[in-house]
């Protein structure tokens, strides 16, 4: 305790400790801040922030899902253009043509759209609030149901199906022969019916 008395006292100018920190911080802090900001530009300039290329393997996993686990091009067609698989099912949204951007796609996946044919991926979707702040007694209340999908989907497995609708079908317009070719990766019999 007595040694704090002797260099704890109020005036700061007599601890040796707080005379040093005052002298290094001067100098110091605006070379931090001056490399903090050289790195920061560097990043935004050399594209770190930007969005990273797809991973083939992944573009063809989020395939599958589309066309096997999710069942999507059921009602979405196998392009993505709205012309169903089975007339069983309800007509689903023109993807090609859709204005969604990646995160109202994937909230469109994991909730579904209540009191439309689009159900809802995640498992807990309307459990909890995390579609929309609603539960599943919101809905009831507002007379919306919600259609059973074929498969739940893991959060994972909701990315990989935006990584291949975003790479292969949002916003790629009109289904045409070389666009055909081109999201099979061959010469399909699927692609006969565009004109060449």
């Amino acid at each position: 305790m007595d040694g704090c008395l002797s260099t704890c006292s109020s005036d700061h100018s007599t601890n040796p400790m707080f005379a040093r920190a005052q002298s290094v911080q001067p100098r110091f802090l605006p070379r931090a801040a001056a490399i903090a900001v050289l790195l920061a530009g560097a990043m935004l300039g050399s594209g770190a922030l930007k969005a990273q290329p797809v991973d083939p393997g992944d573009i063809a996993a989020g395939m599958r899902i589309f066309q096997r686990t999710a069942g999507c091009q059921l009602c979405h067609g196998w392009a993505g253009d709205g012309r169903k698989m089975d007339n069983q099912m309800p007509d689903g949204a023109d993807l090609r043509e859709s204005t969604l951007d990646r995160q109202n796609m994937i909230m469109t996946i994991k909730c579904g759209r209540p009191g439309r044919s689009m159900p809802a991926f995640d498992k807990f979707a309307y459990s909890d609030g995390r579609c929309n702040g609603l539960k599943q007694a919101d809905l009831k209340t507002r007379n919306l149901q919600l259609t059973d999908p074929p498969a739940t989907l893991a959060p994972n497995e909701v990315e990989l199906l935006a990584d291949f609708l975003f790479a292969k079908i949002v916003g790629k317009g009109p289904m045409d022969h070389a666009k055909c070719i081109e999201y099979w990766g061959s010469e399909v019999e699927a692609c006969s019916e565009f004109p060449r």
